[in-house]
């Protein structure tokens, strides 16, 4: 009983920790860093079942309890101590592609993070390889104690920060190895005081708060480089489970995107306002000061739709809301899905006349029935050059074809669309929004040639979207309002090449160009495969907006590394190709070590080569079917549950605790139709998911959160059965494998989790769910083998023949 309590504490911990890693790399360094923990987890994993397999001795009874004790104890000092590490080395990623000691420090910080996991893994796997009758039960203690992580994930961060968390994760790890250490007769007071010193420890730190446990933040985010100018200051820090908000005093705030240079009166003092470290954005503190709405690139809609009806989706520091009140909006709807933004930014979000509403973007628009005049998608992140591709891995389920049907339907006749983003060179996000509006438009049933009004500034382009098409009094008001304050046409009804490049010069209108030749075409696949960058419409299939990346830009990539100050010196491309390059050299050590130590050795040498190979296989292809099962389902929710951690979280949750009850349940299951079941259900998704999430996402988060546990609930129990059955399989004919099995399914785990996202953002997620279907598929047909059969027929007993 010791054990499992021990087992379930230390388990919760681990997630916790591996959830908490994901927000604190979003913070200190830049979201696309969330692949690697997963990734570096696994890794831990996988490598644990390695050293068990290296160290049998340690399966013997008194060493068993010995070694869980230590595990729990090294997970709780180690996972404290990493994040330590990595605050005192830190990593730049910007200057990765010419200073050679980033990488070497990148490898050391994957390796430093991973020892936790290994830790964890080799508590369970000491668990499964010394009690392998047991490894139903095992292996649903550890899911159930994952799950469980996964709710402290949400709940804890809120309560006592990011920091704070790897404590807690510490602490809980430490009350493991507790009662690790009184679950064996010679062991049971030796360890106590260990463990009971390193609970105080963490829990008087909760208190303190040690600074050098506070989170070291990349000089490139923009908090850093805010504070760095003489008199700024912070002025509140706050977390919660999905962020940390940031309100900084600082003279050096300006941040008016668009703004017309022809404006010459007063710029209003300013608050900047931070998530997770990045996404600068100004909160007017003086409202008075509203003089310069009418020179902002969205105050246009305001002059072809006087006393507007506005809905404003996600304006963060509220500069949306001073446009729209400057421009005399009737009423004016705020819809910002973070209570700490809403709260940091104060006053301006309980302006008269505006109604604010906490909730997601998308869920929103799927769920009113309210009509608008007009709805702007406020512009919520700072410029980043196109080239650098730094956040090309994020999902942004805003500008998706989808979600612009969604939001036109909301329109009110002759009501409009806008939309602003920053001005790249060479032309690329500007016109993959413009080419967003085209192809919504055309799936509306509307004619875009008539309904789109396009302009620039001189570092931001503007779409406004008018179903009802635009009439020859909006495009006289529009060529009058354009020319006072010098913005550039780049497309409207109508347009003449003479009317575009008037004010912001270039030595050609590229976009103007861009844009009339994507309109003119019919088929535009051919053109979208011409133009130098990938400006396809994204969609809630594919929802990488900031992913431009072509495979004909890898030579100029590689040609400028070094020379330009650029994340990763290119394309984020290339992040997810490292990190892949890096997780199969650790997968192959981690595979083949004890291999070759066991022959050296011949501790595994008299296992027969065909049962290594039907383990490495089987093994191998159901941890590859997991994580292509949960990476794409983590990012697919996040659209339904309005949140990245929102996403994790539950299908980490669902998937988890329905596989520990898979698990617990699978001496009494079948093994192959479970198999078979699983493709079928990962076949079904790609196609059931868009109509759920049609259906539902415009209910509230807790039902949305029933929704999709439910949804998940069938294939997580699904997914609980195979491990356990395969090492039943291995109990009665090579149990030395045993540790290596759980080995070989944490080193491909490792693979998938990085393969997942490069198939992800390549194809989409539907495609990688294809592939965890294949792979399960693989799993089946492994044992369908003749000579699976007869070397894993131990008799003629009912259990071989339940698991064949």
């Amino acid at each position: 009983m010791l054990i499992h309590l021990g087992l379930f504490l230390l388990s919760a911990a681990t997630l916790l920790f591996e959830i908490n890693l994901t927000r604190l790399f979003s913070v200190s360094q830049f979201y696309h860093f969330a692949f690697m923990i997963v990734s570096l987890a696994l890794l831990g994993f996988g490598a644990s079942g390695s050293v068990l397999a290296l160290f049998p001795s340690w399966r013997e009874q008194y060493r068993q309890e010995r070694a869980l004790t230590w595990f729990a104890l090294g997970f709780a000092v180690s996972s404290v101590a990493s994040v330590l590490f990595i605050n005192l080395i830190p990593f730049d990623s910007f200057s990765i592609a010419w200073d050679r000691r980033q990488a070497g420090i990148l490898a050391l910080h994957y390796l430093t993070l991973a020892i936790p996991f290994f830790c964890s893994g080799a508590a369970v796997g000491l668990l499964l390889s010394t009690r392998p009758a047991n490894a139903s039960r095992t292996y649903f203690v550890n899911l159930f104690g994952s799950a469980a992580g996964c709710l402290l994930a949400l709940l804890a961060p809120g309560a006592i920060g990011g920091e704070g968390v790897v404590l807690l994760s510490g602490a809980l790890s430490a009350v493991a190895a507790l009662l690790f250490g009184k679950a064996g007769s010679k062991s049971r007071y030796k360890y106590t005081g260990l463990s009971l010193g390193l609970l105080l420890l963490y829990t008087v730190s909760l208190i303190v708060r040690p600074r050098p446990l506070s989170i070291h933040l990349s000089p490139y985010k923009e908090l850093s480089y805010t504070l760095n100018v003489s008199g700024a200051k912070v002025i509140s820090s706050r977390w919660n489970a999905f962020s940390r908000v940031d309100l900084v005093s600082s003279p050096s705030v300006r941040s008016l995107p668009g703004l017309s240079y022809r404006f010459a009166g007063e710029l209003p003092p300013q608050h900047g306002l931070t998530i997770d470290g990045g996404d600068l954005t100004g909160v007017v503190t003086d409202l008075s000061k509203s003089g310069f709405g009418d020179y902002m690139p969205g105050a246009l809609a305001y002059r072809l739709r006087p006393l507007a009806d506005s809905l404003l989706l996600e304006p963060h520091g509220g500069l949306d809301i001073v446009v729209a009140r400057a421009m005399g909006a009737r009423s004016i709807t705020a819809v910002e899905p973070n209570r700490l933004v809403v709260d940091a930014a104060g006053p301006v979000y309980t302006l008269p006349g505006v109604e604010t509403i906490v909730e997601g973007g998308r869920s929103y628009t799927r769920g009113t029935d309210r009509q608008y005049d007009i709805i702007t998608l406020c512009l919520t992140t700072p410029y980043r050059p196109v080239r650098s591709g730094a956040y090309s891995l994020a999902e942004e389920y805003r500008y998706t074809t989808e979600a612009f049907e969604d939001t036109l339907t909301l329109l009110a006749p002759g009501g409009i669309l806008q939309a602003t983003r920053w001005l790249q060179t060479p032309p690329s996000e500007e016109i993959r929004l413009f080419a967003l509006a085209v192809e919504a438009l055309e799936q509306h049933g509307v004619e875009p040639d008539q309904a789109i009004l396009f302009f620039r500034g001189y570092n931001t382009a503007t779409i406004l979207v008018k179903p009802a098409g635009f009439a020859g009094s909006d495009l006289e008001r529009t060529r009058t309002w354009l020319s006072e304050r010098s913005f550039d046409l780049i497309y409207a009804p109508g347009v003449r090449p003479d009317e575009v490049n008037r004010y912001n010069i270039l030595s050609e209108p590229v976009y103007y160009q861009a844009a009339t030749e994507l309109l003119a075409r019919s088929d535009r696949a051919p053109w979208y495969a011409a133009f130098p960058f990938d400006v396809t419409p994204p969609t809630d299939n594919h929802p990488f907006f900031g992913h431009y990346f072509k495979w004909s830009q890898a030579a100029d990539v590689w040609q400028q590394a070094g020379h330009t100050w650029q994340p990763f010196g290119g394309a984020g491309y290339f992040v997810l190709l490292a990190l892949l390059v890096l997780a199969a050299v650790a997968a192959l050590v981690v595979i083949l070590l004890p291999l070759i130590a066991g022959r050296l050795t011949g501790r595994i040498s008299h296992a027969p080569k065909k049962i290594q190979a039907s383990t490495l296989a089987y093994f191998s292809l159901i941890g590859l079917g997991f994580l292509f099962g949960e990476i794409p389902l983590a990012q697919q929710f996040i659209l339904f549950l309005g949140q990245p951690v929102y996403g994790l979280s539950a299908v980490l949750f669902a998937l988890l605790f329905f596989s520990g009850l898979g698990s617990w349940m699978s001496p009494r299951l079948p093994h192959r139709p479970a198999l078979a079941m699983l493709v079928a259900i990962l076949l079904v998704y790609p196609l059931l998911l868009p109509q759920l999430f049609l259906l539902f996402l415009g209910s509230s988060l807790g039902l949305r959160l029933l929704v999709a546990v439910a949804t998940l609930a069938p294939l997580g129990f699904l997914m609980g059965i195979p491990f356990p059955r395969g090492i039943n399989w291995l109990e009665g004919h090579a149990p030395e494998l045993i540790p290596w099995a759980w080995g070989v399914n944490g080193a491909a785990s490792v693979i998938a989790s990085v393969s997942a996202a490069l198939l992800a953002l390549s194809f989409g997620f539907s495609w990688v769910l294809v592939a965890g279907a294949l792979c399960y598929g693989g799993a089946l047909a492994v044992l369908g083998l003749e000579h699976t059969q007869e070397i894993f027929r131990l008799d003629q007993s009912d259990k071989s023949q339940e698991f064949l």
